[in-house]
């Protein structure tokens, strides 16, 4: 049995799945899905992942969704790395911390720019008014701001 991973690459959390798998040598079935199209209505993709959302798994008869539960899972069940999610308590908390911080944070100014700068202008031929776009640009650099003061000090005591 070998495992699937369903994707669509322009989704931020699919393609740190990705990523991570393949920086892993993880072996794994791509199965390509569009989520522009509407795939994870489908009532096949359904049966896989209940959520309808994207990355999602299947591993023989285990299906798992979400990413960051998808990564964990991977990195028990293929021994990666110790970098990785390591197995001290205090840095495994560290990196839970990050995760869970990253999903209210990062991800979501992230995705807005991602909208606001390439696909509202080419699903709908319109351009986002600047103070718009200066706002969402604005609150992207204070989230990459606290995250380089905050996680990537390489001081920061545990």
């Amino acid at each position: 049995m070998s495992l699937e991973i369903y994707l669509d690459l322009f989704s931020q959390p699919c393609r740190s799945v990705y990523i991570f798998a393949k920086k892993n040598d993880i072996q794994f079935d791509y199965k390509k899905i569009s989520l522009f199209e509407g795939y994870q209505y489908s009532e096949e993709y359904g049966k896989i992942n209940l959520l309808r959302k994207a990355p999602a798994i299947k591993d023989g008869d285990f299906y798992l969704a979400e990413s960051v539960a998808i990564m964990l899972y991977l990195t028990e069940k293929f021994h990666t790395p110790d970098h990785w999610y390591p197995a001290d308590l205090q840095k495994r908390a560290r990196v839970n911390e990050y995760l869970s911080w990253q999903h209210s944070t990062i991800r979501p100014h992230g995705s807005k720019m991602m909208w606001f700068k390439l696909l509202i202008p080419k699903a709908f031929g319109t351009e986002i008014p600047k103070e718009k776009m200066d706002n969402a640009v604005e609150d992207l650099n204070s989230s990459l701001t606290f995250l380089r003061r905050s996680f990537c000090k390489t001081d920061r005591s545990l």
